[in-house]
């Protein structure tokens, strides 16, 4: 089943005055389905099979004039000396929307695609569905835990796939493909304890150190390995705000997972009820919300502006986020009711940023009222916000 992608319009217009649109995003989170919908009449290559990417690596000047007209080249990170050609014959033939390409690993993309497709390229990213994506399909969970367990990779619910064993061969086929490709690593299974302490930590405040002590490796080496979940989409690094303030405010990041599936599955959790009673559940749910506001802003092409707000007293708030030269303060609990803290701690941070700064205050809970109270707006986790303030429309 197709559905249709938020980034969808932004593909289009990007397809339209650009000779070339390269499209990242994590493995299976719907990029090559999309393009090929998108662009129907382009010649579709796939490097990940063993013939084609020969044929790219070896001879790039008769691949790409096998396609002549523009193509789709899936997974080019395979055949970067591709984008060096490219290069050529975008600036011999600039026509907007010849060639459409895509990349699961954004290090070596990103390298390649900066060096010989500057200005000639627009870059984008796919990152798994969106809840609103979601609810698309025929059949979509309803529940809350259950929409954390399955999370939001196409295929699970495409193919109504049991999301635990999609994900035990998700992580799998990634350790050995990405992780080999992007590191010389020699036993996996560190790896592997990386990645489980890294998913125990989703959501809060990341201290290399103690990460790394855990897991037995150099603080040197957990950075770098941390960076190789960021290229390869599983994760995402929230700053800490640090406008003009004159408190001393937390400078480590935020670890957020970016799809709730994968990291119920990394914590050891199979099934909804696993979770409805699993102590990390609120921790979980702040990721999960956390990620539906990257995606909504990623997928509209925000790429700054977002950070967490924390202070040496304590006082914190998952996400702040910048828009227009205000913000707007975001706070996920998980319970099906609102406490008069968890209120009077935004208010609080409201106080503690600059006069005027904050536009927007919102709450989203598990339960399923709607209300406002003490100027907060107060959400179901069926209606995550945009963050965008300057936006009549955004919810």
């Amino acid at each position: 089943m197709i559905i249709e992608r938020d980034l969808a319009p932004r593909l289009l217009k990007a397809a339209a005055s650009f000779p070339a649109v390269t499209l990242t995003g994590p493995r299976q989170s719907g990029k090559s389905t999309l393009c090929r919908h998108l662009f129907p009449d382009h010649k579709y290559a796939n490097l990940e099979r063993p013939d084609t990417r020969e044929f790219a690596r070896d001879d790039p000047k008769g691949f790409l004039a096998d396609h002549a007209r523009g193509a789709i080249i899936d997974e080019i990170q395979h055949a970067p000396e591709l984008t060096s050609w490219l290069q050529a014959l975008i600036d011999e033939k600039p026509q907007a929307g010849q060639w459409i390409l895509t990349g699961s690993q954004n290090f070596s993309l990103s390298e390649s695609v900066s060096q010989s497709l500057a200005g000639r390229t627009a870059v984008l990213h796919l990152l798994p569905l969106s809840l609103n994506e979601i609810e698309r399909f025929d059949t979509v969970p309803d529940q809350l835990d259950s929409v954390m367990i399955h999370g939001g990779y196409p295929r699970i619910h495409d193919q109504q796939i049991d999301p635990t064993e999609w994900a035990a061969s998700y992580v799998a086929t990634y350790l050995e493909r990405d992780v080999r490709t992007l590191a010389r690593i020699v036993d996996l299974s560190d790896f592997q304890r990386f990645l489980g302490l890294c998913a125990g930590r989703s959501g809060q405040v990341l201290n290399y150190s103690v990460l790394a002590s855990d897991c037995g490796i150099s603080q040197p080496t957990a950075k770098s390995w941390l960076s190789i979940l960021e290229a390869s989409f599983l994760v995402h690094i929230i700053p800490s705000w640090s406008g003009n303030i004159r408190k001393r405010l937390t400078r480590s990041p935020r670890l957020i997972f970016l799809d709730s599936g994968l990291l119920c599955w990394l914590l050891g959790l199979r099934t909804p009820d696993h979770l409805a009673s699993h102590p990390l559940r609120g921790q979980i749910f702040e990721s999960w919300g956390m990620a539906e506001v990257i995606k909504h802003r990623l997928h509209a092409g925000e790429t700054r502006g977002l950070y967490y707000y924390r202070d040496h007293s304590g006082l914190e708030t998952d996400l702040v986020i910048e828009d227009a030269g205000q913000a707007h303060l975001v706070e996920f609990k998980a319970g099906q009711t609102v406490t008069r803290r968890a209120l009077t701690t935004l208010t609080r941070v409201q106080q503690a940023l600059p006069p005027n700064y904050v536009k927007k205050m919102t709450l989203v809970h598990g339960g399923d009222q709607n209300q406002n109270r003490q100027g907060i707006d107060i959400r179901t986790w069926q209606q995550v916000p945009t963050g965008c303030i300057s936006c009549p429309s955004a919810t």
